[in-house]
């Protein structure tokens, strides 16, 4: 398949018999697609001749993942084992679109931290940034690539960092990140040591001189950082994310901020307080699969219950937003409502007005699936009515 099969839309085509996934409600119907935009809805379980029999399966749109780790995964199979980039991206790509993602905001961490002779996190950001983006202009990538930077605040290189970037870098989002031990994610610091121990293979003596250096360096440059993190996401016309949210006051602080979306919030308070203010909240589909948060905070089936979820991200699992929003649809008995958080909620919330959605204009992004028990299963994939898996 060349870059033009993957870039140039196809015509006209009617997909027919499908459970439609609609904004409230699921109907059944069909969809004309032409020059890879939806031209047309039409109701009833009818099978013209010509059209795509969707088997009475559902057919809603292509997922939207505004946070994913998983490109890192790829890059780094193993600790200390680096894949190239290039075929990195691509087997991530198509991944993402095996899982019914038709757009990703992929998350690239921004701010280094070395000691001494130790590299605990390296620079990598606009390298892999350029790398994403120049094979996304030569279309060579199955789904629509933006950027997530995640602004480290406790880190050494973080301004330098997001002076690499540009307007033109297709920033969609810049998240305001504090890892510094002892409170957000990472209140509870023998989660925080699970954490690290196990990816660094530190010694608990190493660790502990780790904390009191990374607290030692935030101290310095914390509150510096925040305020460039803030300044760079007006500069690239990005939505400004919160992190990690814990507390009232946290939250006060990111409203303030003009924060959009608090990732992840950790308690039943800050996701309240996220409300209060307008702040969509995102929390991660591998938590509500799980049956919890692995670092010991909020359960995302608990903010659902209390109607205090709005977006649904994979994280780092890609399989885990489909069947995310499959368990959502279950908690709230309503399909297209669970469906919202992984299409029209994200489309809202970054400002994406021509996808997200089942309506006449809109891109034919479309993800089919089917349910096998309580477990999805995605058959199709299509981006600007190509099938792209």
């Amino acid at each position: 398949m060349s870059a033009k099969d993957l870039t140039q839309p196809v015509q006209t085509q009617y997909l027919a018999n499908a459970q439609l996934v609609l904004e409230g409600e699921v109907l059944r119907g069909a969809l004309v697609i032409e020059d890879g935009h939806i031209a047309a809805i039409d109701t009833g379980g009818a099978v013209p001749a010509g059209a795509i029999d969707m088997e009475g399966e559902f057919l809603a749109p292509g997922l939207i993942e505004l946070h994913t780790d998983n490109l890192e995964r790829h890059i780094t199979p193993r600790p200390k084992a680096n894949w190239p980039h290039g075929p990195a991206i691509l087997a991530h790509d198509a991944e993402l679109a095996g899982c019914g993602i038709t757009t990703v905001f992929d998350a690239l961490r921004v701010g280094s931290i070395s000691r001494g002779n130790r590299t605990d996190y390296a620079k990598y950001a606009r390298q892999v940034g350029s790398e994403i983006l120049d094979m996304h202009e030569r279309g060579v990538l199955r789904i629509s690539h933006r950027l997530h930077l995640r602004a480290e605040t406790c880190s050494q290189t973080l301004m330098a960092e997001l002076d690499e970037f540009g307007p033109q870098d297709r920033v969609g989002i810049v998240s305001i990140m504090d890892h510094t031990p002892g409170q957000r994610q990472f209140t509870d610091i023998e989660k925080f040591a699970d954490y690290i121990i196990g990816k660094h293979g530190y010694s608990r003596s190493e660790f502990d001189e780790y904390c009191t250096f990374l607290c030692n360096l935030h101290g310095e440059l914390g509150e510096k950082h925040e305020r460039a993190t803030v300044a760079a996401a007006a500069r690239f016309g990005a939505v400004l994310a919160s992190h990690d949210d814990t507390t009232a006051a946290q939250v006060a602080v990111s409203a303030g901020h003009g924060v959009a979306m608090a990732e992840f919030p950790t308690t039943v308070a800050a996701a309240q307080a996220c409300n209060d203010a307008g702040i969509a909240t995102i929390m991660g589909a591998p938590n509500l699969v799980r049956g919890g948060s692995h670092s010991g905070n909020v359960a995302a089936s608990a903010l659902a219950e209390a109607s205090l979820l709005d977006i649904l991200s994979s994280d780092y699992v890609p399989a885990a937003l489909l069947m995310g929003a499959v368990m959502l649809s279950d908690i709230w008995g309503d399909m297209a409502r669970g469906m919202a958080t992984v299409t029209a909620a994200p489309a809202r919330a970054t400002g994406l007005a021509d996808r997200g959605v089942l309506e006449v204009g809109k891109r034919a992004d479309l993800v089919r699936f089917r349910l096998l028990g309580h477990v999805p299963q995605v058959r199709e994939t299509w981006v600007l009515g190509r099938r792209v898996a």
